[in-house]
Formats: C-alpha cells, structure tokens, sequence
C-alpha cells in the first residue's frame, strides 16, 4: 500500500501534486513502485486523495507498460491525519503488507532485507534509519523520531526530544495496524504515529535497522534537490 493522499503543498510551486513531481524524469511514486517491484511484488493500493484523479490517470497509464496490478482507494478525508488513509485499507487488506509513502525514495535492498526478517500475524515492523548525527538527507525539524528499545519501538513521533533512530516510512504490516488505528482515531489522534504508539504500548512494534542504506522522505524543493544527486537508474 503506498500513500499518496496529501497536498505536498511545500513543493507546490515546482508541481501541483507531489506524488507526480518527476525526480530524472520519473514521477516519485512510479520510483517507490519499480522499487517495490524488485522484490518481486506486482500487487499495488494506492489512497488517494489531492488531485487524486491525476494520480489515477498517470498510473493507470504506468500499469498498460508494466506487469503489475493496481487498485486505487479513495480518502476522502485526505486533509486530516495520515493515519486515516491507512485505515481506508480496512476490510480490503487482510493479510501482511508492506506500506510506504508516495514521497519516500529508498534503496530496494532496504525492503528486500525487510522482508526477509519478516513479522509474526500480531506485528508491525519499521525500517528505521540509526545514523541520526550529521545525516545531510534528514530534516530535524520534519522527521518523525522514534526511540526503541531490545529492538522494539517505545516511542515514536517528529516532537521527540529523546530518540534514536529515523523514520524512514516503510513499515511492514499485519492487519492489527487497522485495530490500533481505529483506537488511536477514536481517541482523537488521527496521525499513523498515533497508531504505532498503540502498537508499541503493546511490545508489537518493531524496528529493522537500515544500516548505511540510502532513503530520502522529499518534503520540499532543499530535499528534492538533494534526491536529483542520485542516480536511481529505474527504467
């Protein structure tokens, strides 16, 4: 499941739907798809939401030249928290997944990796990002922090003042993601962190550490350029 549903409005004067903006010629979200794709996976929810309709129309185009199958879901709610777009997702998915963000590039190998170390039917797992001094392609002040402890997430959210380690979005999920989330938004956090948290309190939260692998969360124009340093080579 990729998210896809936000405004992106701090890269709004460069392009009017984020998960379209072209890094090398290539839309970010068809980056984070081949990505997907060399794992093997050809199976795709894409949530939707700001100008969804463009979004629909670009990948629909993207599946007639490659081998994988799309389903889109709707978030109507997409200006609240992220959160409630992967809810969207329940009562659709009900098996392991993996999910990642529209704006989020990354080193295949990451998930790859992630996969192999696998979760229980009760877990999630995050790929989470430890070098957290002079690390040029993070953003203090967006970053969503997380601390974890024996390999389980304790706390997780961008306001953190005791953390060690990065979220990189890209988590590995179990259908109990949907339980928690449906608890964190009827206690009135809508955000996917809120969610995490509920896992964590339960020790069903867990982290995969990312070692030197490259990703980038591309936010706004200073981390769009940083990304155009690096050659993804997607064809």
């Amino acid at each position: 499941m990729i998210i896809a549903a936000g405004r992106g409005s701090r890269v709004k004067d460069i392009c009017d739907s984020k998960p379209l903006l072209k890094l090398n010629g290539i839309p970010l979200i068809e980056h984070v798809i081949l990505s997907v794709m060399e794992t093997g996976i050809t199976e795709f929810y894409i949530v939707t939401g700001f100008r969804g309709d463009k979004i629909k129309k670009r990948l629909i185009d993207f599946s007639g030249k490659h081998p994988v199958f799309i389903k889109f879901i709707n978030n109507s709610q997409w200006e609240r928290g992220n959160g409630l777009s992967v809810y969207s997702a329940d009562k659709i998915i009900n098996d392991q997944f993996i999910l990642l963000m529209s704006d989020h590039i990354f080193d295949p190998d990451i998930l790859k990796k992630l996969i192999l170390d696998g979760i229980k039917d009760d877990e999630i797992k995050l790929a989470v990002d430890k070098k957290i001094v002079d690390n040029s392609f993070v953003d203090l002040d967006d970053v969503t922090k997380v601390y974890e402890e024996d390999g389980k997430i304790v706390n997780i959210g961008k306001s953190l003042n005791r953390y060690n380690c990065f979220d990189t979005g890209i988590f590995f999920c179990s259908p109990i993601i949907f339980d928690a989330l449906k608890d964190s938004i009827s206690d009135g956090d809508e955000s996917l962190s809120g969610g995490i948290r509920d896992l964590a309190f339960k020790n069903k939260a867990l982290i995969f550490d990312i070692g030197d692998k490259f990703w980038i969360d591309i936010d706004d124009e200073n981390s769009f350029s940083k990304a155009k340093n690096f050659n993804f080579n997607k064809n």
